[in-house]
């Protein structure tokens, strides 16, 4: 799983306060979400999520991730949109 996907779970976790419920929302395993949460922290040397049997809770760097990973996936789509505007093919007029 790349790091773009990896934060997009992440979202999606600290939106959801769960893995289970994140994992239905993303049509994932649990055990693939919960892997790329322990994936990104290792990454980063850093915890960031509370967890707990019942709910998930972000810590004070998961918070600043949270904020910038939207950022970043938003910049990401934005980008994307626009190359794909930019290569799609003229169609000739006849």
């Amino acid at each position: 799983m790349d790091k773009l996907e990896q934060y997009r779970v992440f979202i999606q976790v600290a939106d959801m306060g769960s893995f289970i419920k994140a994992a239905h929302a993303l049509e994932l395993p649990r055990a693939t979400v919960s892997s790329a949460v322990q994936q990104l922290e290792t990454g980063l040397g850093t915890r960031l999520l509370h967890r707990t049997t019942r709910h998930v809770q972000l810590t004070a760097d998961g918070a600043i991730l949270l904020e910038r990973a939207r950022r970043l996936l938003a910049d990401a789509a934005e980008l994307n949109l626009s190359l794909i505007h930019i290569s799609e093919p003229t169609r000739l007029l006849s």
